[in-house]
């Protein structure tokens, strides 16, 4: 019987390269993060400026020898990052399934459904054209232009919760109405763009055959019935004995990272297992908010801004000096703002909401932030996007995310704040008092 040869632990070298990128990458992201915070601008901002400045934008050229040692262009290398920043995203996404708030959809299901739906498909549709538009150097290498032009059509329909739930607790328009319709329309985007995702990823990875995208979706229906009848009733036992803080935080971590695999097992995206457990785990009534706050600590402050540096380090805006990069950015742009703005607007409209109103929530979901970010990394990872069309993505994730405070407060200051929201405002003030 041959023995078995142990692996071999990581090289001195590469360890040391590793703790280090890890070290700096999150110090300069929790300070730029912070700045960005202080300039009024998401965190995401600053984050993401920290890849940028390290990457290929900026110090490669910069100062190239530091940049080999540092961030050298080994797979093997890089892949310790993309472990750790995966861990981070999944995490994040399920976390964002936990704080999802039904009530609130129930409340204003009919309202935000029309704006939600609206806002999806319209931008969804200008999306996919514009794939087809774009020129063929664009393009990834092999990818076929249907999915990359799904692919891009899912980037331009979804919003972001966690940066449009900042951005309205920050300007305190959170107890307002368009605020709840905002976050309550943000709230079905996510779900329909975590399930677009799965699908398209699909498809990327099988092709374009109607055998394979009848079993992607397939797969997706039996992923809901088994959250349904096996994960609800499972999550539930499991929380009912998780009755400590530490305990609560290791079984939401195994819960979420074994949903994600069991996604990424049949094809799907990874995120949609952790979207959805997440959804199972705030849904069963077994969860203390203050149980989990350590682990909520640790992803926000730890790992996302961590994962966020490392998407930045793929970012070489220098690509933008090339004419057709910087017109297909400006075209990309462009209709990301008018198919979101548009959606959002015909969907108000058709609830009798204000013009100004109307344009406030186009404002609002117009933020594409985090959700876009982690969109255009999966198409990077599954070859849909090459470098240029990556870059152009995560701008215009960074771009819309911008946006959205001046046009909320220059919108908001025109529609009239009504007694409900008065009296919204007066019971949140009860709370934290």
């Amino acid at each position: 019987m041959l023995a078995l040869q142990p692996v071999m632990p990581l090289g001195a070298h590469q360890l040391l390269i590793f703790v280090l990128q890890v070290g700096l990458l999150l110090m300069l992201a929790v300070l730029l993060g912070r700045l960005a915070v202080r300039l009024g601008m998401p965190a995401i901002v600053g984050e993401l400026a920290v890849g940028v400045l390290l990457g290929p934008s900026l110090l490669a050229h910069v100062a190239p020898a530091v940049s080999d040692w540092l961030l050298p262009r080994e797979a093997g290398q890089f892949h310790l990052l993309d472990a750790v920043a995966q861990i981070g995203v999944l995490l994040l996404v399920g976390l964002t399934g936990i704080q999802m708030d039904f009530k609130l959809v129930r409340r204003r299901g009919a309202t935000a459904a029309k704006i939600s739906i609206a806002g999806l498909v319209i931008p969804l549709g200008f999306g996919i054209a514009t794939g087809y538009l774009l020129p063929a150097s664009l393009l990834a290498d092999n990818v076929d232009v249907t999915v990359f032009a799904m692919f891009l059509g899912v980037a331009m329909c979804v919003s972001a919760i966690p940066v449009i739930a900042k951005t309205l607790m920050d300007m305190n328009l959170l107890h307002r109405n368009v605020g709840q319709l905002c976050l309550t329309a943000g709230m079905l985007d996510d779900a329909f763009g975590w399930f677009m995702l799965s699908v398209v990823s699909g498809m990327a990875t099988t092709g374009i055959r109607a055998s394979g995208i009848a079993l992607s979706l397939l797969f997706l229906v039996a992923v809901v019935v088994f959250a349904i009848v096996v994960g609800r009733p499972l999550v539930r036992v499991v929380m009912r004995h998780a009755r400590e803080p530490g305990t609560a935080v290791v079984a939401v971590v195994v819960m979420v990272l074994l949903s994600a695999a069991g996604t990424h097992a049949l094809g799907l995206e990874a995120i949609l297992g952790a979207f959805v457990c997440g959804i199972l785990i705030g849904r069963s009534g077994r969860v203390e908010a203050a149980w989990l706050a350590p682990l909520r600590t640790v992803v926000l402050s730890v790992l996302a801004p961590l994962f966020f540096a490392t998407a930045g380090l793929r970012m070489d805006l220098t690509r933008l000096t090339e004419p057709s990069v910087l017109a297909a950015a400006a075209v990309v742009l462009v209709v990301a703002v008018a198919g979101k703005f548009l959606g959002a607007y015909i969907g108000a409209r058709l609830s009798r909401l204000t013009r100004w109103e109307a344009l406030a929530l186009g404002a609002g979901m117009n933020a594409r932030g985090v959700v876009e970010v982690i969109v255009a990394m999966v198409g990077l990872r599954l070859g849909v996007l090459n470098d240029e069309t990556y870059t152009i993505i995560v701008l215009v994730a960074i771009v819309t995310s911008l946006m959205a405070p001046p046009i909320l407060r220059f919108t908001m200051n025109r529609v009239e704040q009504t007694a409900e929201e008065r009296l919204r405002l007066a019971e949140h003030d009860e709370l934290v008092r």
